[in-house]
C-alpha cells in the first residue's frame, strides 16, 4: 500500500514511508541497507528513539576499490537536507546541491550538521550504526500520524525539491527557494491552495 501511495497515486510520505519503500528499492538493485533509528535534533533537545528513520547502504564489493568502499548515509524522507548520499565518515565536510554537511561522533552517537545561512554549523538529527527492523518504527509512526502533540497533525505540509532548491506548501504558506533566495507568499483561498497542490506537486484533492 505504501508503494502504491508515492508511485502510483503520487501523494508522497514521510520518513517511514518513503525511506522504508527506498530501501526495499535498493535491496531490489543488489545493494546492502541497513536501517536506522534517528533522533530529530531540536533547538534545546533531541526526539526519543525511532524518531526518524534514516539508512545505511553499502554498495556491492566486488569491482570497487579498497578506497570506494565506506558506507554511505541515504535519506529521501527528511524534508530540507542533503539530496545526494553522504559517506559515513566523521569529521569530514561534503558539500551537496543543497548544502555543506558533516557527520560528527557525540559521545555514542553520530550527528549530522548542516550549515546554515550565517555559517554556522546545525544539527539536524543524531543516529548510531545499530540495525534495525521496519517493524522497530511501528510506535513512533503511530504517534506521529495520530497524536495531536505530533507535528505531523498541527498542521498540512508538502516539501518538493527541485534543481533551484526546494517548494514548500505549509497550511496556506507557499515557500519557494531558488539559488538560496526564499519567498514567500500566503494564498487567499482554498481554491488556490488547491491548485498549487496540482501544478507544483502533482496532487489533486
Amino acid at each position: 500500500m505504501t508503494v502504491r501511495k508515492i508511485v502510483e497515486m503520487r501523494r508522497g510520505g514521510f520518513c517511514y514511508e518513503l525511506n522504508g519503500a527506498f530501501a526495499g528499492l535498493l535491496r531490489e538493485l543488489g545493494f546492502r541497507v541497513t536501517l536506522l533509528s534517528a533522533r530529530v535534533c531540536g533547538e534545546k533537545k533531541e526526539g526519543p528513539e525511532f524518531d526518524h528513520l534514516t539508512s545505511r547502504v553499502d554498495l556491492p564489493e566486488a569491482d570497487l576499490p579498497e578506497d570506494d568502499r565506506s558506507p554511505w548515509l541515504a535519506d529521501v524522507g527528511f524534508g530540507d537536507s542533503f539530496l545526494e548520499p553522504l559517506r559515513l565518515m566523521v569529521g569530514e565536510e561534503q558539500a551537496d546541491p543543497a548544502g555543506r554537511f558533516r557527520l560528527m561522533r557525540v559521545g555514542e552517537r553520530l550527528q549530522l550538521e548542516r550549515v546554515d545561512g550565517e555559517g554556522h554549523w546545525k544539527r539536524q538529527y543524531s543516529f548510531t550504526l545499530e540495525p534495525r527492523r521496519l517493524e522497530d518504527f511501528q510506535g513512533m509512526c503511530h504517534y506521529h500520524q495520530t497524536s495531536p502533540e505530533s507535528h505531523f497533525t498541527q498542521n498540512s505540509v508538502c516539501s518538493r525539491a527541485t534543481p533551484e532548491g526546494r517548494i514548500t506548501l505549509s497550511g496556506m504558506n507557499f515557500i519557494v527557494t531558488r539559488n538560496g533566495l526564499r519567498e514567500e507568499r500566503l494564498l487567499i483561498s482554498e481554491a488556490e491552495r488547491a491548485e498549487v497542490l496540482r501544478r507544483d506537486f502533482g496532487i489533486v484533492v
